[in-house]
C-alpha cells in the first residue's frame, strides 16, 4: 500500500479544526471547559492551527478516573483542546487507516460495528463445525510503542504527522514503552490498526475460512478441528513474535456449544446474553430508574443511559428475560414510583 504524505496541513486547516471542535463537544456542550472554549472559538482554533504547524501543540494532559463497566478500567480524559486535536487528526487520517483493514474487522469503522460482527459470527456458527476464540491479555496496556510507530511509518510518510502521532503515543504508558490511554480517539484507531497485520496474515497466509475481529476479540471458524488449532497456534505466535502481545488461553470448540463474543452467547440457532451482560443491564436500568425517581435525571438523561443498553439486550433472544427484569425493577420502586 502506497504511503501518504502532506497531511499535516489538512489537519491544521481551520475548517477541519472547526469540524473537529463540533465533534469533540458532542454530548459535552454544557461542560465548563467546552463553554469556555466555545466562547473564544476563533482564537482557540487559530492558536491550535499555529501550534499544529509549528509542532508545538501540547499533548498528554490527562485526567485519570476508573470505571467498572463491565470490569475495572482506567480511563484517560484529555484536555478539551487535545480532544479537538484528536478529532482533527482522525478527520483526515481515518480513511487511510480504513483502507488497510480487511472486510471482517469491525471496530471503529463506518457501516461496521458490533451488530455487523455478530451477524457474520452467527451465520458462521451455522455454516462451520468449529470455532476458536482469541483475545489479547490487557490489550491497550501492552501495545508496544516502538512497534506501533513502525507500523504507522508503513502508512504515512509525512514526518511532521509521524512526529505528532509519536508524541501522542509517548504521552502515556503503563510501563516503559507500552500502553495506550483508554478514552483517546487516537487510541481507538491505533489499537485497531495495530492488529491489522495479524488480520491479513490470518486471511491471506493461513487462509482461515471465516475470521472476525472486533478490536482484540477474535473468532476463527473452520470444519477441521486439527487445522483450526494449527491456525490458532500460528496466530498466537504471530502476535507474540511480531507484535509483542500475549494472548489469553484460546478456546476451540464445536459451534453447537455457545461461544461468548462481545457480550453475547452464540450458537447455531440462538443468540443469548452472557451473565455479565445480564448483570450490566439490570444494574444500568435499575440505576436510571432510581435517578429518575429521585429527580436527579431528566427524561432525556434517562433515555440517553437506558436506550443503548436496551438496544444491546434486545438484539439477543431476551423477550421473556426483559419482562422479568423490568417487573423486578418496578417492584423495587415500591409506592414512591
Amino acid at each position: 500500500m502506497k504511503r501518504v504524505g502532506f497531511l499535516i496541513e489538512q489537519i491544521a486547516d481551520v475548517d477541519n479544526l472547526r469540524l473537529a471542535f463540533y465533534k469533540a463537544q458532542k454530548g459535552k456542550r454544557g461542560k465548563r471547559e467546552v463553554i469556555e472554549y466555545r466562547n473564544n472559538l476563533q482564537q482557540n482554533l487559530k492558536l491550535l492551527h499555529e501550534k499544529v504547524l509549528s509542532g508545538e501543540v501540547q499533548v498528554g494532559e490527562y485526567h485519570l478516573f476508573k470505571i467498572f463497566d463491565p470490569k475495572e478500567r482506567v480511563v484517560c480524559a484529555a484536555h478539551f483542546n487535545e480532544r479537538v486535536l484528536h478529532h482533527a487528526i482522525m478527520n483526515v487520517c481515518a480513511p487511510y487507516f480504513d483502507k488497510h483493514f480487511i472486510a471482517t474487522t469491525y471496530a471503529n469503522r463506518e457501516n461496521k460495528g458490533v451488530y455487523k460482527a455478530l451477524e457474520l459470527a452467527h451465520l458462521a456458527t451455522a455454516r462451520h463445525m468449529f470455532v476458536a476464540k482469541l483475545d489479547v491479555r490487557k490489550y491497550f496496556d501492552t501495545i508496544n510503542h516502538a512497534v506501533l510507530k513502525q507500523l504507522l511509518k508503513r502508512l504515512f510518510k509525512d514526518k511532521c504527522l509521524l512526529q505528532l502521532l509519536g508524541r501522542i503515543i509517548d504521552s502515556y504508558s503503563v510501563e516503559e514503552g507500552r500502553g495506550l490511554p483508554i478514552g483517546n480517539l487516537t487510541s481507538q484507531y491505533f489499537a485497531n490498526y495495530y492488529l491489522s497485520g495479524l488480520d491479513h496474515y490470518a486471511k491471506e497466509v493461513l487462509a482461515v475460512p471465516v475470521y472476525i475481529r472486533y478490536m482484540d476479540d477474535i473468532l476463527l471458524f473452520g470444519d477441521d478441528r486439527k487445522r483450526l488449532q494449527e491456525q490458532v497456534n500460528a496466530v498466537i505466535h504471530y502476535a507474540s513474535e511480531c507484535l509483542h502481545l500475549q494472548m489469553k488461553s484460546p478456546i476451540v470448540q464445536p459451534t453447537s456449544i455457545p461461544i461468548a463474543f462481545l457480550g453475547y452467547r452464540l450458537k447455531t440457532n440462538y443468540i443469548g446474553l452472557t451473565q455479565r451482560s445480564r448483570k450490566r443491564f439490570e444494574k444500568k436500568y435499575g440505576h436510571a430508574v432510581k435517578m429518575w425517581d429521585k429527580g436527579r435525571w431528566s427524561e432525556e438523561m434517562v433515555q440517553a443511559h437506558v436506550l443503548p443498553v436496551l438496544a444491546f439486550v434486545r438484539y439477543a433472544y431476551t423477550k421473556k428475560y426483559r419482562h422479568v427484569i423490568l417487573e423486578k425493577v418496578e417492584n423495587r420502586r415500591g409506592p414512591t414510583a
